[in-house]
């Protein structure tokens, strides 16, 4: 017995002229048997795939589901999920404010807005989030790759203090050793990521800092949108009982199910890790006039802030005041 051929190596007229039957006739006969039989894989697949993450959504299990070779579209795999009760869960409203700007400590100026990198470990993101424990909240500090949105480090601990931050840094440092003053790392203008402590462990491997504009989160944006995703697809969904036990299950929905698993839309439905495994093998470094574009803008505008108001010196603990004015030093 031979092996049938692959779709598409014989039209359907030349296979009906061979087997002695009318077009007609195979059109018949394949309403009336193959569509319940696509239907019925169809659903055992979006099934098997909506029970294993209860917080996908139907256009990402659309495009898994064309991965897996079923000519499908968004429209129906949600006509699909409806039908059979499978709508992901939906989020809780977010409340608490982690970012506390009212300092004394130096401010870096936006490099970030407008940037467009071509390569991984040109822009890192960085951003802070709370966690809501049974008896307690913890906070989780993340550090992201704006190209492939990958989490490259992470920290999470019961506190606010600048070693979260710090951790999180040194994780994605070890873990991926950018090349000297080819970074750019953001983040908001938390007193975090402003300290002595955190400034000093960025100027040690030459990365330019940079901050948002007062109350804009527009400018952190990547990075909100990986918090909005972990919290609808892992912590709403669960309750933790301390600080180990989310730090272990929120450590492995990051290494294992976004960085690895979960489809990016912005990334043509693929995890960051396959796309970066996707790009040449060198990393693509910041190009020489992007570097000097960055460096160019951040003295023209601490020269800029320097003219408006002279520069503070923060003391060896930082300043808890509300800042008077719009204009915030950033010259040494």
């Amino acid at each position: 017995m031979t092996a049938p051929l692959p779709q598409g190596e014989l039209t359907i007229e030349r296979m009906c002229a061979l087997a002695g039957v009318s077009r007609a006739g195979y059109y018949r006969h394949w309403q009336a048997s193959a569509p319940r039989q696509e239907e019925t894989a169809v659903r055992d697949a979006l099934q098997r795939l909506a029970l294993a993450d209860r917080h996908c959504g139907y256009r990402r299990i659309a495009a898994q589901l064309r991965r897996e070779g079923f000519a499908v579209n968004h429209k129906r795999v949600l006509r699909l999920m409806r039908e059979d009760n499978l709508l992901c869960l939906r989020k809780r409203p977010f409340v608490p404010v982690t970012t506390d700007s009212r300092h004394g400590w130096r401010v870096a100026p936006n490099l970030a807005r407008g940037m467009i990198p071509t390569g991984v470990d040109q822009l890192w993101l960085a951003d802070i989030t709370y966690i809501r424990l049974q008896e307690e909240f913890a906070f989780l500090a993340v550090v992201l790759d704006a190209f492939s949105r990958r989490v490259v480090g992470w920290a999470l601990e019961t506190h606010l203090q600048a070693s979260l931050a710090v951790a999180a840094l040194s994780m994605a440092l070890v873990a991926r050793r950018p090349a000297p003053g080819s970074l750019i790392h953001h983040s908001d203008r938390g007193v975090q990521y402003a300290c002595d402590e955190y400034v000093a462990l960025l100027a040690a491997h030459d990365i330019q800092p940079s901050m948002s504009r007062v109350g804009n989160p527009y400018d952190n944006a990547k990075a909100e949108s990986f918090m909005k995703t972990l919290k609808q697809e892992e912590v709403d969904g669960g309750s933790y009982r301390d600080a180990e036990q989310a730090k272990q299950e929120i450590g492995s929905f990051i290494e294992e199910v976004y960085n690895r698993r979960r489809l990016h839309s912005a990334l043509a439905y693929r995890s960051p890790a396959e796309f970066e495994a996707s790009l040449p093998p060198e990393r693509v470094p910041m190009t020489t006039a992007s570097r000097s574009l960055a460096t160019a803008l951040w003295g023209a505008r601490s020269l800029a802030a320097c003219s408006v108001q002279p520069p503070q010196q923060p003391g060896p603990e930082p300043v808890a005041q509300q800042l008077s004015g719009p204009h915030i030093t950033t010259c040494p």
